[in-house]
């Protein structure tokens, strides 16, 4: 299969060598495609001869660990061109991809078309979008026209029936615009429904820390990619905790917009009541820029309407100063800290407990400390979101409106052959999976649409509107800038050892969703075993700007972070 190496080659002649590499892969199996081509990655040819990229060489040492204001002074200064360092990753990835599985598909064609495409239009800066020449990857759930939308699943994988997505989704659009260049699909577990990284399309997703750990789930492939520097940042899903768990498990920037500034539409829902998109990043320059670039109201999202009235003003980095945190007040979560008595289920169908192990409460602590050094005040109170408050966020309801984000999503982004749920049961021969549907069972729920629910104040809004009373109102009386906790309650851990949970290192902030405020992890340290710990500040509702400006205090008096050593 030839590149597309032409800039002038159309926009659909990138598409088709795409999809025909895409279908090549499902086709033969991942095996039988790495063992035929010689891939080092799935999906992905050799680099070829143009490759400049050797271990240890200079560009390692400049692109390793770089920040978007890194690259461009790069380019700036002509050091390289957009498809040398897109090369760079490519070949990072065909290194390391066979190993950590961090990426379902690798669109070799497609970014070295874009790479040739912005090299040769080159540009003076004050034209080039704020994220020129920028490689990123794309969580699997999130739609690239052209590609296979996969969801995880091997379902949508089916060869001659795939989800090939109609059009981007709108964060995909505005990447796109930005000049951002996308490498490829990131790995996720099936439907995004885990709190770890295993998928039916792929395979487990290794920790970037340490192979044999969980990244968490389920934006792990992504923060795998990033944590290796496979890209220099990537796009995840939040419906309960899928940007901010693996970016705490992989010492990254994740944050979690306030719901309706990002819109989430082309990204297929798990619960589109919850779910929400946002960046993982290296820093949190990174992650405010391309926070920016996301941003914005779209007609094919009712919850970004307003937003532009609603939200801080732009761009968010002017609230990136070093001294954010002095004078500032953030309280702990006393469900958190105390432990609520909330349980998870287990891979093996066990309850877990949601308590704070005694590890994660010491590097917990350690990181308080070193708030408290940057000038800010942290208050652990019992009287600080006590259990009752969890009791609100369990009555937010949203599953009995599951079936009508599947149906909109497929409607519009699904491909030519099935628009609904039994249009794919007809065409590939599957069953649709019921829990996009609400369920089945003992565990299946009645499915409602919002817009006409008479009861949807009961269900819904009233109950969020309780919680985020109770929520904001501690913020007042307390005098808070915001709520700080670990961003799991348990260290991730080896999933590979004998006996191991396979439903990934739990973590009780789904709540965050629930209430539609913004969160960001950033950086905590480390356990002793080497791997990461984040913590996690949550702010008022459309603050995401004081709030990043909060984390960059943090990455910048703390410098926690430090790269993995990728086997």
């Amino acid at each position: 299969m030839g590149l597309v190496g032409d800039n002038r080659g159309s926009e659909e002649s990138m598409e088709a060598c795409s999809m025909a590499m895409q279908r090549l892969v499902w086709a033969m199996g991942v095996a039988g495609v790495m063992a035929g081509l010689g891939m080092g990655a799935v999906g992905q040819v050799e680099t070829g001869k143009d490759a400049v990229v050797a271990s240890g060489s200079p560009m390692d040492k400049e692109l390793m660990e770089i920040s978007v204001p890194g690259l461009e002074a790069l380019y700036a200064s002509h050091k390289y061109t957009v498809t040398q360092v897109v090369e760079w990753y490519l070949s990072r990835i065909e290194k390391y991809n066979g190993t950590y599985k961090a990426l379902i598909f690798v669109d070799k064609a497609g970014a070295l078309a874009m790479a040739a495409k912005e090299d040769a239009e080159g540009g003076k800066k004050a034209e080039r979008g704020a994220l020129w020449g920028v490689p990123i990857v794309i969580k699997s759930n999130t739609s690239i026209k052209g590609l296979v939308t996969n969801d995880g699943w091997i379902g949508y994988m089916k060869p001659g029936k795939e989800l090939v997505a109609p059009e981007d989704a709108t964060v995909v659009a505005k990447l796109r615009a930005a000049g951002a260049v996308i490498l490829g699909q990131t790995n996720m577990p099936d439907f995004a429904a885990s709190d770890t990284n295993n998928s039916s399309a792929l395979g487990r997703t290794g920790n970037a820390y340490d192979v044999r750990f969980s990244p968490g789930g389920s934006s792990g492939g992504t923060a795998t990619a990033v944590a290796g520097n496979m890209a220099l940042f990537g796009q995840g899903s939040d419906t309960g905790n899928s940007i901010r768990q693996p970016a705490a498990n992989s010492s990254l920037v994740g944050m979690l917009p306030t719901r309706g500034l990002v819109s989430i539409a082309g990204i297929h829902p798990l619960d589109w009541m919850l779910d929400t998109t946002g960046p993982l990043a290296r820093d949190v320059t990174t992650a405010t820029i391309a926070l920016d670039v996301m941003a914005g109201e779209d007609p094919g999202d009712s919850w970004t309407y307003g937003s532009r009235d609603l939200a801080e003003k732009g761009p968010y980095v002017k609230y990136l100063k070093k001294g954010a945190l002095k004078g500032k007040r953030f309280g702990v979560p006393a469900f958190i800290l105390e432990g609520s008595g909330a349980t998870a289920s287990s891979g093996t169908g066990e309850r877990r407990s949601m308590a704070l192990a005694d590890e994660t409460r010491q590097a917990f602590m350690r990181a308080v400390a070193q708030l408290r050094a940057l000038g800010a005040t942290v208050v652990i109170d019992e009287s600080i979101l006590p259990n009752e408050f969890m009791d609100k966020i369990r009555e937010v309801q949203t599953r009995p409106y599951r079936q009508e984000g599947t149906e909109r999503f497929l409607m519009k982004y699904g491909p030519a052959a099935y628009k609904t749920p039994a249009e794919f049961e007809k065409a590939t021969g599957q069953k649709f999976p019921v829990m996009l549907l609400g369920g089945a069972g003992a565990n299946s729920i009645g499915q409602r649409a919002l817009e006409s629910d008479i009861e949807k104040e009961a269900m819904f809004f009233g109950p969020q509107r309780r919680a985020l009373l109770q929520y904001e109102s501690t913020m007042d009386k307390m005098k808070l800038d915001g709520y700080v906790y670990p961003a799991l309650q348990v260290p991730t851990y080896d999933e590979t050892a004998p006996g191991a949970d396979k439903g990934g290192p739990h973590s009780a902030t789904g709540w965050v969703n629930k209430i539609g405020v913004p969160a960001v992890v950033v950086p905590g340290g480390f356990y002793s075993n080497g791997i990461p710990f984040g913590i996690e500040i949550s702010g008022r509702r459309w603050k995401d700007g004081d709030l990043l400006g909060y984390a960059y205090a943090f990455e910048q008096g703390t410098k926690n972070r430090r790269m993995p050593p990728l086997q």
